[in-house]
């Protein structure tokens, strides 16, 4: 959520935010700011609510200085307006302040404030922080950064700037994810990776804690209390391409149609198929303390929870481990029996989930050993969890996931070998599994290359409102995964539920206007989901199925049909969910959406 910007060095800094700022469009925003400081110390602060085609159009006679910040806003404390949107200046409009987050204490900051004689012109939390360092200000910037943020209580990624110390950008992090970089250009800071790849590959990720002052030619990096902290250069290994949409209308599509290359990322160089074992790197040093583990708990959010399910089936079934998955944000605030015995495992496309990262948080106090799933390299919860794996899907622009879904369940599948082989599963197994998890980028492949096919069921029923998605076992949660994706991206009401349970009440919405998405390859449950399927059309019901190849006795009760290839039953969830993805896109585009940038939705959740 939001996006953060910032330049400090010989070139003109306005074309440089701009251009941060569209490519952290993708997060979701609802206004956006630039403020930039002329040789001349003048300072110009310019906003607009709306797209960033509306700022564009207020800066285009902006003449630009050498040292600025942008910010693109999703609106938390106050409305969508002008006044809300940032940068934020203090009252003498010397300082200015761009902010992620929440400032939970901001209430009782800003009354005190007031008596002292500051006054404030937005409803916003952020334009505390401005007022607070203008009350320590002394001609030294980051002094007054820290001293301000020892008495904010919340969450921060912030950067600041100020007409008095105009050779500095002073950034700090708390739970709110910042990264930066200086090159002979100068210096940077942004909130994403993907706003400062085209400068650099090679960044630092800053820690919770961690002030920063970044100058035109170096930066250094303290805490609060000013004790210098040492800090790593990350090298991502992402291109410019890849932030890019390469020739298609949308970044959903590109990167649907980029899952055979990220399928086959997800697995290069782990599988050791001679011997039937998976080798990871990123889980070398506590391989000897999983092999004693006799539970897992898996945490994630949104389309990263439904992979934990799908990866609850495997680690059950072919690993024998109980397994239990958790919402984070639920996870956090219920009383947990604690077992050393047990791996938590946290699954995040972004690596920033704010929710995730306190549970990883609470779990470290007690000593539980944390692992992850993630796709951005050097992103927080990779930092902060003691081992894991990284998905190597690229960046993934569009609000909705679906290339690190798909990736993330190969990395489960992978998992679940790795583990198996642990407990006693037989080589034959782990090869057999291995084999074909090999084949499932081309599968992948055939099944993207009959997306026209499902653009004209998309056409068929475009003008629908309400959808039902069911599966059982594996494909349960694809049902769930399939209703959100076209949730996020048409607006459309859709569930997702286990098929034997839709008698237990989802069956009283049904009739000929409530059509059913049915998720029956030919597996072990295909029979009962069968019955079901008969259930429905009893009620009338429309049914469109997603089944195997070769399957034509389902299109006499299904009035719709797309295929998808024969695989193993635990590897039916990835090329079975991709029908979903293609369906979701094509009724949003029909519908007349942008499916990368769903109403009041961001890509990276930063706050609770």
């Amino acid at each position: 959520m939001c996006g953060i910007v910032g330049y400090i060095g010989k070139q003109n800094a306005v074309p440089i935010l701009m251009d941060g700022l569209r490519k952290e469009s993708y997060r979701g925003y609802d206004s956006s700011g630039i403020v930039v400081i002329e040789k001349d110390g003048k300072t110009t602060n310019v906003k607009a609510v709306g797209t960033l085609d509306k700022l564009e159009g207020k800066i285009k006679k902006l003449s630009g200085g050498a040292i600025g910040l942008g910010h693109n806003r999703w609106a938390t404390h106050g409305g969508v307006t002008e006044e809300n949107a940032h940068p934020h200046a203090d009252c003498k409009g010397n300082i200015f302040v761009v902010h992620n987050g929440i400032i939970e204490n901001y209430q009782v900051l800003k009354d005190k404030l007031q008596k002292q004689g500051h006054k404030f012109v937005s409803q916003t939390d952020t334009e505390v922080l401005a007022h607070l360092i203008e009350q320590f200000f002394e001609n030294n910037l980051e002094d007054a950064v820290r001293k301000a943020l020892r008495l904010v209580r919340g969450t921060y990624g912030v950067a600041v700037i100020s007409s008095k110390d105009p050779e500095k950008i002073v950034a700090a992090k708390l739970s709110s994810p910042l990264v930066l970089l200086v090159n002979k250009a100068g210096g940077f800071v942004a909130s994403d990776p993907s706003a400062l790849v085209s400068h650099s590959k090679k960044m630092v990720f800053l820690d919770d804690g961690d002030v920063a002052v970044i100058r035109k030619d170096g930066f250094k990096v303290t805490d609060l209390g000013n004790h210098v902290r040492e800090k790593e250069t990350t090298e991502l290994d992402w291109d410019v391409q890849g932030a890019q949409k390469g020739g298609y209308e949308h970044f959903m599509m590109k990167e649907m149609m980029e899952q055979p290359e990220s399928l086959e990322n997800a697995m290069r160089g782990r599988i050791l198929l001679q011997n039937g074992t998976v080798k990871f790197g990123g889980l070398e040093q506590v391989a000897k303390k999983i092999v004693s583990v006799e539970k897992i708990n898996i945490i994630g959010c949104g389309t990263s929870y439904y992979a934990g399910l799908v990866g609850k089936y495997m680690f059950e079934e072919y690993a024998g481990i109980p397994t239990e998955v958790d919402i984070a944000s639920e996870f956090r605030y219920r009383k947990s029996i604690f077992n050393k015995k047990a791996i938590s495992l946290f699954i995040s496309q972004s690596g920033e989930t704010a929710d995730s990262l306190a549970v990883i948080k609470e779990v470290k106090k007690q000593g539980g050993l944390t692992l992850g799933i993630v796709n951005v390299v050097g992103s927080s919860i990779a930092r902060e969890i003691e081992a894991g794996v990284y998905n190597h899907a690229g960046p993934e622009i569009s609000v909705a996931s679906t290339k690190a879904f798909t990736s993330q369940l190969v990395v489960l599948a992978l998992l679940t070998v790795f583990l198996g082989r642990q407990r006693g599963m037989t080589s034959a197994t782990a090869q057999r599994i291995l084999s074909e998890l090999k084949r499932i980028p081309g599968l992948a492949k055939t099944i993207l290359e009959s997306s026209d096919r499902i653009r004209l069921v998309a056409e068929k029923y475009k003008s629908s409102n309400n959808f039902l998605y069911i599966g059982r076992k594996y494909n349960c949660p694809v049902a769930s995964e399939g209703a959100l994706k076209l949730k996020e991206t048409s607006y459309i009401h859709a569930e997702g539920y286990g098929a034997g349970e839709i008698k237990h009440g989802p069956i009283a919405l049904i009739d000929e206007n409530f059509p059913v998405v049915a998720i029956c390859p030919k597996d072990s449950v295909y029979e009962k989901m069968v019955s079901n399927i008969q259930e429905l059309k009893a009620r009338k019901a429309r049914v469109i199925a997603v089944t195997t190849e070769g399957n034509k006795e389902i299109a006499k009760i299904a009035d719709d049909v797309l295929y998808v290839p024969k695989t193993l039953e635990m590897l039916s969830p990835i090329l079975t969910v991709i029908p979903l993805q293609l369906f979701a896109y094509y009724m949003s585009v029909l519908r007349g959406n942008n499916p990368d940038m769903p109403r009041n939705l961001a890509k990276s959740v930063t706050v609770e």
